[in-house]
């Protein structure tokens, strides 16, 4: 049976290994910090049922009814499981990975969605820009998709992994700007991007001519007792935000 078919469905599950139940007497300390059960009449790739993972609700029930909004599915095993969330209730994928984390870490696993999803961060910054077109060839050379447009107000949300933008032309009658800008539009401000691949990031940016303020550099940042290192680099949109693309080079002691 295929999950994907379970995607924005209503399921009911039932729960067999309710929040605070242990695995078996072969593994008792392996405690559910979540409700765990399956969909009955169903085969997953393993020829049982298929199971799931219940979020969003915080105590032990015998069976529930809700929404899967998301699939979790084991690369290195054939045996994917629903995430199942009370009706209009979200998880990030960062929180599903951290609430399957006791489990999962086992495997290797990938998160799947409806191909329409998408989730908005808490805070979303928004960009005035004077043209909308050049930063979006500035913005996509870096790596940035579009999520969606406005064309008629010349909005767009863009999103790189998690991290999310959103760029509006400015207008004659632009509510949210209260004094007149002046270039460079983010002067005094820097947005650190963590990436996994800066130099190719680097180089697409390097070889469509925009402003890198400062090249390619390892750098090492003291936390308390440890030295956290990244290679970084700085550039320049085309109305001189500054945009700091950072990859992570892990801690040492001091």
């Amino acid at each position: 049976m295929n999950s994907l078919n379970f995607l924005g469905k209503v399921v009911t599950a039932i729960i067999d290994r309710p929040i605070g139940s242990k695995h078996s007497n072969k593994y008792p300390n392996h405690i559910y910090p979540v409700n765990y059960g399956y969909i009955p009449n169903t085969i997953s790739g393993d020829n049982e049922e298929l199971d799931c993972y219940v979020l969003g609700v915080f105590e032990p029930v015998k069976e529930f009814t809700g929404t899967c909004i998301a699939i979790i599915r084991r690369i290195n095993d054939d045996d994917d499981k629903l995430i199942i969330t009370p009706d209009g209730k979200n998880f990030s994928d960062n929180e599903i990975y951290a609430l399957t984390e006791f489990q999962e870490r086992f495997f290797k696993t990938e998160i799947i969605r409806d191909p329409n999803y998408l989730y908005f961060n808490k805070n979303i910054p928004e960009l005035s820009v004077t043209n909308l077109k050049n930063s979006l060839n500035f913005y996509k050379s870096a790596g940035f998709k579009i999520e969606y447009e406005r064309p008629e107000n010349k909005f767009a949300f863009i999103s790189l992994g998690d991290v999310q933008f959103m760029l509006q032309e400015l207008s004659d009658n632009d509510k949210w700007n209260l004094a007149p800008l002046t270039f460079p539009f983010g002067n005094g401000i820097n947005f650190q991007i963590e990436v996994s691949d800066l130099s190719t990031i680097y180089d697409c940016l390097k070889s469509a001519n925009y402003p890198i303020a400062f090249d390619i550099e390892e750098n090492w940042y003291r936390n308390n007792n440890k030295l956290l290192g990244c290679k970084e680099f700085l550039v320049q949109d085309p109305d001189g935000y500054l945009f700091r693309f950072s990859q992570d080079l892990g801690s040492k002691n001091i």
